[in-house]
């Protein structure tokens, strides 16, 4: 009978091990769903920059509207209904928004279209995914934003939560004038 107990107690802790291991796996599962989805939408937006790059002086150059804050996540759109930002934003082109899959646009406008479109990128990917595009400018006193030969960084981010109390190391870039823990891809390109 001591027999019978004993194999019980020790298949009990045996299966709760099994379960802290599934939970743990769906845990890391989702934060390499994030990363994979994030890689893909940062590559698909370094070519859209490619592509819209025109030639400045020594190298290449975008149009300033890609380095607009507001222009990206959705910032500058207000929605009526509480459903989520891809629901509400990506379904049907907003009206302030430029189509330039039918319509031949200017450089500004194809800039509005690409962080619109990225932006539905990532929130299609998960609602709390985050894009942004900067640039480390090499030359402040020409008109645009970001001169030829310089970096160019996109960063999608999102939320990241510690498990079992456990201290997450955090990657700095990420986290920068953020409130909550972040991790993010970022994408270096120079045009």
């Amino acid at each position: 009978m001591v027999e019978i107990l004993v194999t019980l107690f020790i298949l009990t802790v045996g299966l709760l091990g099994v379960a802290s291991l599934q939970f743990v796996s769906a845990f890391s599962n989702a934060d390499a769903l994030h990363r994979s989805q994030a890689v893909l939408v940062a590559q698909q937006f370094s070519e859209r920059l490619r592509a819209a790059a025109a030639p400045s002086g020594e190298g290449l150059t975008v149009d300033n509207q890609y380095f607009v804050n507001n222009a990206y996540n959705f910032a500058s759109l207000s929605c009526d209904s509480s459903a989520l930002p891809y629901e509400c934003f990506c379904l049907a082109l907003p009206a302030s928004i430029p189509n330039c899959l039918q319509n031949q646009c200017t450089s500004p406008q194809l800039a509005q279209f690409d962080a619109y479109e990225m932006s539905c990128a990532v929130t299609a990917a998960a609602p709390s995914l985050s894009i942004s595009l900067t640039c480390d400018d090499n030359n402040a006193l020409d008109a645009h934003s970001c001169s030829a030969g310089s970096r160019h960084q996109i960063m999608i981010a999102w939320p990241v939560e510690s498990w079992q109390n456990q201290e997450r190391i955090l990657n700095t870039e990420c986290n920068l004038n953020r409130s909550d823990a972040h991790d993010c891809v970022t994408l270096d390109l120079t045009l």
